[in-house]
């Protein structure tokens, strides 16, 4: 697999209540795919992974293409994220992928899914994120949460 600027971060606490994990990435290309655990313990009383888990897989599959892209320069801080449910999600791994659609100077477009193991498309996302250097995001965020790094 190559190498992107994600290797040498300490996945915060909900990136790691979700298993994620970096599958693979074309970092020129802005594009990446997350791996994650659907944990029964993520399931609403239809035994389906619950909407608001998808929506969070989603956004750490979404910023990570854009860090990922600009080599680490850049976090990203969601604007609007509209997310489309498409097929229930059954516990197990769920895979997604993100594509920046166009990096800006203080904002970026971002598409993402989610896929359940046999392909299925579960979700769709885009989102609005606005882009601050990492640096600053960091020091922001250090304060507060020392092991809370990008996602």
């Amino acid at each position: 697999m190559i190498s992107t600027a994600l290797d040498n971060l300490t996945a915060p606490p909900s990136s790691k209540l979700l298993g994620w994990h970096l599958l693979d990435a074309r970092p020129k290309d802005g594009w990446i795919r997350i791996g994650f655990d659907g944990k029964r313990d993520f399931c609403n009383p239809a035994g389906f992974v619950q909407g608001g888990i998808l929506s969070a897989m989603l956004d750490d599959t979404m910023g990570p293409a854009v860090f990922a892209m600009t080599d680490g320069k850049l976090y990203t801080a969601t604007i609007t994220m509209t997310v489309n449910f498409l097929s229930p999600a059954k516990p197990g791994p769920i895979v997604g992928e993100a594509n920046v659609t166009q990096l800006g100077k203080t904002v970026a477009f971002v598409e993402g899914r989610l896929m359940a193991e046999d392909g299925t498309v579960l979700a769709t996302a885009t989102t609005s994120a606005r882009l601050v250097e990492t640096a600053k995001a960091i020091g922001l965020r250090a304060s507060s949460q020392p092991e809370a790094l990008p996602a």
